[in-house]
């Protein structure tokens, strides 16, 4: 059990089944967590907008606003919150809906409690290695600087904050640095296992990079075809 002085993760769990709810938001308080329970997607929002969570069980189908609209707005304010998505529902194209959206984790109804929780338990432990600091090292790519501590990569003196992902991915590819980035190795350190879905969640990132990245016409983020990405970069 952790200490008192110990702050509970916190989740938001939006769930229009109130029996489902209520049996989930108590059974994960039991194992030590913080749940907030919303029965429709507007309200969701509006906690999400009023306090911080550390990860988000979301029903596909809810009224006023499904889970997959809910989530869309949550990415916005949020880019990295952990999301798991909870649906009767296992068509193939609303499983990949649901990673699109950047979840974490498609949850097919009925599901395992335990299993849950476990699934929970590693998400939020490889968020808080991401966020440990690391050695203070910088990087000069080009033209910008970036500073994975401060999370900041900056040209001409323009500055843009990274997420926790962005900047783990960059870190990584400056690691790598005009060298292969195998996908298997940045998606079990960033993303916590190489799937199919996870694949599709990094090449979003690797988007946003290559925009963040596209003042300097000698950087260039190469994807090699099946094996990973290569940070082209001047020495």
């Amino acid at each position: 059990m952790m200490s008192a002085e110990t702050t509970k993760p916190k989740i938001l769990l939006c769930e229009d089944d109130s029996n489902l709810g209520n049996v989930l938001k108590n059974y994960l308080e039991l194992n030590d967590y913080d749940v907030i329970l919303e029965r429709d997607g507007r309200l969701g929002l509006a906690a999400f907008q009023r306090e911080k969570f550390d990860l988000c069980l979301l029903d596909v189908m809810m009224p006023h606003v499904d889970g997959f609209t809910l989530a869309g707005d949550i990415r916005d304010i949020n880019p990295d919150v952990p999301l798991f998505f909870l649906s009767a529902k296992t068509m193939k194209d609303d499983i990949i809906q649901g990673y699109r959206l950047g979840a974490d984790d498609y949850i097919t109804k009925p599901f395992d409690s335990e299993v849950l929780l476990l699934k929970i338990k590693a998400i939020l432990k490889r968020n808080e290695e991401l966020n440990r600091e690391s050695a203070h090292v910088e990087y000069d790519l080009g033209n910008y600087h970036f500073n994975p501590k401060l999370r900041e990569l900056s040209i001409n003196g323009k500055t843009q904050t990274l997420s926790p992902k962005e900047n783990e991915l960059l870190k990584m590819l400056s690691e790598y640095k005009n060298d292969l980035l195998p996908r298997e190795a940045a998606l079990k350190r960033i993303w916590g296992s190489d799937t199919y879905f996870n694949g599709r969640s990094m090449d979003v990132y690797i988007a946003k990079l290559r925009k963040y990245l596209k003042e300097d016409t000698q950087i260039e983020i190469v994807n090699i075809h099946g094996n990973g990405f290569r940070l082209v970069s001047p020495a």
